[in-house]
């Protein structure tokens, strides 16, 4: 009887680190791209950072969080203009990316959005960022600051 329980313990534990490692592939297939954020306007005011994130894998694969020891909240948010011309900023909620398509955060539309920052973001500094993912897997990027004014990741 002991020898068939360790038995099923072991399969148990097989399956289990099998399933993990299914679970976590997911985040091997999606590739970051031109990660940059702008300089912020001191702490008082939330950063931004940009970036495209390409699924190369053969599943859809669900962006569900972001964090960043540059900021106690970090949230993908997406600016909406109404049919006055006014802008607005709301959290974006979860971003399903299918196999094969490019998800862009870009100003204007989506971006993460980077509230209460711990320390400003100047010109030039480097920061990392995670993206977290529903099917288990994280991806860490690292982000460039660019000028306060650019509007690309190459400015």
């Amino acid at each position: 009887m002991l020898r068939g329980m360790r038995t099923a313990g072991f399969a148990a534990i097989a399956l289990f680190l099998a399933l993990s490692g299914t679970a976590f592939a997911a985040s091997d297939d999606v590739i970051v791209e031109d990660a940059w954020s702008r300089a912020s306007i001191g702490t008082s005011r939330p950063g931004v950072a940009y970036m495209t994130i390409r699924n190369a894998g053969e599943t859809p694969v669900t962006l569900i969080g972001l964090t960043s020891s540059i900021a106690m909240k970090a949230e993908v948010h997406r600016t909406a203009t109404n049919e006055q011309g006014i802008s607005s900023m709301e959290p974006a909620g979860d971003l399903t990316i299918a196999p094969g398509t490019i998800l862009t955060l870009a100003p204007g539309g989506l971006h993460a959005m980077l509230m209460n920052l711990q320390a400003p973001i100047n010109k030039g500094d480097r920061f990392k960022l995670t993206l977290q993912f529903a099917e288990g897997g994280e991806v860490t990027v690292e982000v460039l600051a660019r000028g306060i004014a650019a509007r690309g990741p190459r400015d």
